[in-house]
């Protein structure tokens, strides 16, 4: 399995004892020696100190680490500067975003949409860094159309990203077709799905009606049935994301990316059931 694709994603702590949990679950699972961990920013770049701790931290301790970046409420110059310290640090791959704006910003910050940070961050640094950016096999609840949004991640790529990470989802032929109408519109760079466990079905749904992810109607039934019996929604849901997972790299997916939740056990356990090796 080691030629598969395999990453994880974090987000910043809020408290000193949610790092202390972050700082266990990356040594958990850094034994399947990822091609990276990802750390999120906060809508509007709200985390980006500790984004740019955690990040820092990951990469000294002997993994790659790879931010997450949009503009936000920044400068050019305080985007500039931020991205020369990654690059100080060894940091070689970036997750460029549009990002969002938190509530209350009004006309103090803009959105930058993710082809034009990709093209700043090429203007300014060249190939100094791989770029990753995101897309969306069931669309984007804001795009204008499917192949509106198809385009758009053309766009990204053509601007000068090198690869493509989805938003979860758990129906897999919506990513094959997906892939495929992505080749037909001439996008060949590599797209990872990504994967989000299930653990807890009420964040899920919550999580889910925020980005417009589906979920089945079958999975959605079968997690309402279980009620407050978190092992039986645990159990059902490593069975799921199992399946989808085998179907998805059987079917030729490049590898895939775990949104973590910042948890271990679960991302575990779905590495081993897929054959990846702990060292």
């Amino acid at each position: 399995m080691t030629d598969r694709h395999l990453s994880f994603e974090f987000f910043p702590p809020k408290t000193p004892e949610g790092r202390d949990k972050l700082r266990a679950t990356h040594q958990h699972l850094a034994r399947f020696q990822p091609e990276f961990f990802s750390v999120t920013y906060g809508a509007g770049g709200s985390t980006r100190d500790h984004t740019r701790d955690i990040v820092l931290e990951i990469q000294q301790s002997g993994s790659s680490a790879s931010p997450h970046l949009s503009f936000g409420g920044d400068s050019k110059e305080a985007v500039i500067a931020l991205l020369e310290s990654y690059r100080d640090a060894g940091i070689r791959r970036i997750v460029a975003l549009r990002g969002d704006l938190p509530s209350g910003m009004g006309g103090m910050a803009q959105l930058v949409y993710a082809n034009q940070l990709v093209g700043f961050i090429r203007e300014h640094f060249g190939d100094t860094f791989e770029l990753l950016v995101a897309c969306y096999p069931e669309i984007h609840p804001q795009a204008e159309s499917y192949d509106r949004d198809i385009y758009w991640l053309g766009q990204k790529l053509q601007a000068g990203a090198n690869r493509a990470i989805t938003q979860y989802f758990y129906n897999p032929d919506a990513y094959f077709y997906y892939v495929e109408q992505c080749q037909k519109a001439g996008i060949d760079q590599p797209i990872i799905p990504g994967i989000m466990p299930i653990t807890n079905f009420q964040n899920l749904v919550r999580f889910s009606d925020s980005c417009g992810a589906d979920i089945p109607r079958w999975i959605r039934q079968r997690l309402k049935q279980f009620g407050d019996d978190s092992a039986s929604i645990k159990a059902f849901g490593l069975e799921v994301v199992t399946g989808l997972c085998e179907k998805l790299l059987a079917g030729g997916a490049p590898g895939l990316h775990f949104y973590t939740m910042n948890q271990a056990e679960t991302c575990a356990a779905l590495c081993r059931n897929l054959g990846f090796v702990e060292s």
